[in-house]
């Protein structure tokens, strides 16, 4: 089950966590594409066309950022990959919800630090 504030809610990446026929692909389009663009920003600063993130649009761009964090952690499923491709399947959203939450955690200990020296 995904946690992180930004998939928690989400029907379809939750899906896309427990089923082969939920991954997320190229052309795909909606809130789940969304969801995924912010992270990989959030996470990588991945630079994602603005057209495709105003259309929530699965499109080269959101590919080429899917694909190079795919890449940079070697997420690949062995039993019938050789390479990473550009895919959001169970692995890696998973990947990304982990992510996701220790970078949530991150801000959230930074903010408190932050208002702690206040005081």
């Amino acid at each position: 089950m995904l946690s992180s504030e930004l998939f928690r809610d989400c029907s379809a990446l939750q899906d896309c966590a427990v089923k082969d026929s939920a991954h997320v692909t190229p052309g795909s389009r909606g809130d789940s594409v969304a969801r995924i663009q912010r992270a990989l920003v959030a996470i990588d600063a991945a630079a994602i066309d603005e057209s495709e993130i105003s259309q929530r649009l699965y499109g080269n761009t959101t590919a080429a950022a899917v694909l190079a964090y795919k890449r940079a952690r070697d997420i690949v499923n062995r039993t019938y990959e050789l390479t990473a491709d550009n895919i959001v399947g169970k692995m890696t959203i998973v990947r990304l919800d982990n992510d996701m939450l220790e970078l949530q955690r991150r801000i959230r200990g930074e903010n408190f630090r932050k208002s702690a020296r206040v005081f």
